[in-house]
């Protein structure tokens, strides 16, 4: 809308059925989102309205709240799903803290879907082959494109803990600061926007899709949680004598219980799975661990102070208010109803059958289905329609035949 427009508080409408639109764009039967399809209105959060430093002519962008005409948030909004996780928190006079680490890659332009990604052509003329983990050398060729993202993530009030260049080819993580659950998700949504925007000025293509490239590591968004006291601030995961509390292990213990259910908000795409099932410490369970990457549920190596749960299973193509609210939803469960864990586990290990999670995205969204757990905890009207709009992506899937399915079955008797 206009400058002048969103400065006279003019408000902006949006039919209802848009919070359940498919990534192809169509829409799930209006029943799920109400059959007049009604507006909501759009209300700007007034600490998230940002001058965009990329764009010429100036543009902004406001982060708002979809909340019903009546003033309440719809319950089809992420946003607002999450603010009531937070909510729930407060009201036993607990504060959850997160921090995110997004994995990405970036890419030279593909204009022809049918091929797969490659990496941009480097300084030395050559593309990079995938020997470049932890690197600090910058023959990508991508120092100018990366100086624009920390100049533009600066101005948008960013804070910005570290990069590297991931396991991947041409792969690279940001890990945001620690702080409020949807201030991170707010962040979060705007670092990827930013990422992509400022690569299409340096002819470069950013890519968050689970897992882009075969045989290679896919990008995940771990989710790094703890929950502090209101007021004092102690993390209520460590006792005075700086030992793990019970809070702490009924956290895991909600955990353990939600993760199967809601790894269809965790894996939201077909593709989420081809990282999960190939993993390069992409693990699909919901196993807990001492600093063991293997484990979907892991405690960093940290002080008492720190001491936190990083969700592993989230990938970079997920939702973060929906990721992190699902996440946080569920150690608030455990807490909640003094759940424990299963023991830890180190080393190498066997999944047992009851911590291994759906593996397909029919099977995530059948368990979800099956959810009375997710129901509670998100409302029937949420979880419905979720399913519903991703019933219509993984049909849209399943309409398609794939190069493989050409390539290997069309000669077989």
């Amino acid at each position: 809308m206009s400058a002048e427009g969103f400065l006279e508080g003019r408000r902006l409408q949006l039919a209802r059925g848009v919070l359940l639109q498919c990534i192809m764009g169509g829409y799930p039967p209006s029943r799920f989102y109400g059959s007049d399809d009604g507006d909501l209105a759009l209300v700007p959060d007034p600490q998230q309205i940002h001058r965009l430093p990329w764009s010429h002519p100036p543009r902004a962008l406001a982060i708002c709240d979809a909340d019903e005409l009546s003033g309440e948030s719809s319950p089809l909004s992420t946003r607002g799903q999450l603010k009531a996780v937070v909510a729930r928190y407060a009201a036993l006079g607990l504060a959850p803290v997160v921090a995110t680490e997004l994995e990405f890659f970036v890419f030279a332009p593909n204009s022809d879907p049918t091929q797969p990604f490659r990496p941009p052509v480097g300084l030395d003329g050559r593309r990079e082959d995938g020997q470049s983990a932890f690197s600090i050398s910058s023959n990508n060729g991508l120092r100018p494109f990366f100086n624009e993202v920390y100049e533009c993530m600066a101005t948008l009030g960013l804070p910005r803990d570290t990069f590297m260049h991931e396991m991947g080819v041409s792969q690279f993580e940001i890990n945001l600061l620690h702080g409020d659950p949807v201030l991170l998700a707010d962040q979060t949504i705007l670092f990827k926007h930013l990422l992509k925007e400022v690569a299409l000025k340096h002819g470069l293509i950013v890519v968050c899709m689970a897992k882009p490239l075969a045989q290679t590591p896919g990008s995940s968004m771990h989710i790094h949680q703890s929950v502090v006291e209101l007021g004092s601030g102690r993390n209520v995961f460590s006792d005075e004598a700086g030992e793990p509390t019970a809070a702490f292990r009924h956290f895991i213990g909600g955990q353990q219980a939600g993760m199967a259910d809601f790894t269809a908000l965790f894996a939201p795409n077909v593709n989420s799975y081809q990282r999960l099932c190939h993993p390069f410490a992409s693990p699909n369970n919901a196993c807990w661990s001492h600093d063991n990457r293997s484990a979907g549920l892991r405690i960093p190596a940290s002080s008492p102070v720190a001491r936190r749960v990083e969700n592993r299973l989230p990938g970079a193509d997920a939702n973060p208010y929906l990721a992190i609210a699902a996440s946080l939803a569920a150690g608030l469960y455990g807490i909640e109803n003094h759940l424990e864990p299963g023991a830890a586990i180190q080393g190498e290990f066997e999944v047992p059958d009851n911590l291994s999670l759906p593996c397909t995205l029919h099977a995530a969204l059948e368990r979800l289905k099956r959810s009375h757990l997710a129901k509670e905890l998100f409302g029937t009207e949420f979880i419905e329609g979720y399913i519903a709009s991703k019933t219509l992506e993984l049909t849209s899937f399943f309409d398609e035949i794939t190069p493989w399915e050409r390539r290997v079955l069309a000669a077989q008797a």
